[in-house]
């Protein structure tokens, strides 16, 4: 057994289509293909002007969001800021959030805690159009 895996993120499957949000961009959970149990790690492409449909949060697992490209905005709870390239947002347990691509689009890296079993709890009213 390797005491590593390593992976190139474009090779995860993009979910975005499954979940009918390809307008929005792309998502790359690659949590399964780095064989992990106890953290998670997504990769996010948000298209110009988009913005996730839905806003969500966890029971137990924060979650750290690292701006890679482009800029944007976050809505987490009720407050609404800016985040550009290198930004670093952390965000706790049941704090509801969702983020938006400014004229640029938007790559971020999230990671976190995983309890497995744990569903996200999601708002589809969180940040109306």
């Amino acid at each position: 057994m390797s005491n590593y895996t390593k992976i190139n993120i474009a090779e995860v499957e993009d979910l975005a289509p499954k979940y009918g949000m390809s307008e929005t961009g792309e998502s790359r959970f690659a949590r399964g293909a780095l064989g992990a149990q106890r953290i998670g790690l997504a990769y996010y492409k948000v298209n110009p002007g988009r913005r996730l449909g839905f806003g969500h949060r966890h029971a137990e697992d924060e979650e750290v969001y690292l701006v890679q490209s482009g800029s944007g905005r976050f809505k987490v709870g009720d407050e609404v800021f800016s985040v550009g390239p290198r930004d670093v947002v952390f965000v706790p347990p049941d704090s509801m959030r969702s983020w938006e691509a400014g004229e640029d689009g938007m790559e971020l890296i999230a990671f976190g805690g995983h309890t497995e079993g744990a569903a996200a709890d999601m708002d589809q009213e969180f940040w109306p159009q």
